[in-house]
């Protein structure tokens, strides 16, 4: 039985494309970059790539990126648009809790929930960090991923908050339930897919505090972990993380 985000990415690279959350690619390789030091030697895995924005963004500025997804809609977009940009990405169909590569990276990067906190068990998830810390290279490697904030629903609605002008989007969101015990919202997606068929999805997105976050990532071997605020197309390791971001971006390194 396929799963609710299996099913969602099912010919909808084009829907995805006109999200509000896909607008700061720009900023958001901008932040990479000084992150890297601009060292172009570095080579790179995105995962949960979808249809390619930040892995073919870092490509035209020169850097060796490979892109991982298990859609296959979405990744023959990226290879589209990889190509329209005249652009070099290698570009593979991976299931993130099963990744092939151990050592092979200096950078892991997981932006816009690129399957972690989609999966329906906690062990999942945390078996996606483990494959994003064994695929880094042992010394001085670096995982830049963002995840939901589980400090937002704490203090705040999340239906509120997917109803403001500040999540528009072509996706709507219904019936929520978040669950205190487990810190997993449930809740009704509706999507119209690039067929034009009409999808109604139930979702469960697991939102994390960022003890937890530390406590895997150290748990992985990681040595400095610093979690932050992930503002749209503007990440900084200047904005701290409050009950009033969505999103937390993570910067762990070994």
């Amino acid at each position: 039985m396929k799963q609710w985000y299996e099913t969602l990415f099912e010919n909808y690279a084009n829907s995805y494309e006109k999200e509000s959350f896909t607008k700061g690619t720009i900023g958001e390789c901008d932040f990479i970059e000084k992150e890297l030091g601009h060292n172009k030697e570095v080579n790179i895995l995105d995962i949960g790539c979808g249809t390619g924005r930040h892995a073919i963004e870092l490509s035209k500025r020169g850097y060796h990126v490979m892109g991982v997804d298990l859609s296959i809609s979405m990744l023959q977009k990226a290879r589209k648009n990889a190509k329209k940009q005249h652009v070099q990405v290698t570009f593979e169909k991976h299931d993130a809790r099963r990744l092939p590569f151990t050592s092979e990276f200096d950078v892991v990067l997981m932006i816009c929930e690129g399957a972690f906190s989609l999966m329906e068990t906690d062990e999942m998830n945390y078996k996606i960090l483990a494959n994003a810390s064994k695929a880094l290279k042992p010394k001085n490697g670096k995982f830049i991923f963002t995840t939901l904030n589980g400090l937002f629903p704490l203090f705040h609605s999340i239906k509120d908050f997917i109803n403001s002008e500040n999540k528009t989007g072509i996706a709507e969101y219904t019936v929520n339930n978040f669950d205190l015990m487990t810190f997993r919202d449930h809740h009704v997606i509706t999507v119209v897919d690039d067929t034009g068929q009409k999808k109604e999805l139930q979702c469960n997105e697991r939102y994390y505090v960022p003890s937890e976050v530390t406590w895997m990532l150290k748990s992985l071997g990681f040595k400095t972990i610093n979690i932050f605020a992930a503002k749209l197309g503007a990440f900084s390791r200047n904005d701290p993380l409050t009950t009033e971001d969505y999103e937390m971006l993570v910067i762990a390194e070994k």
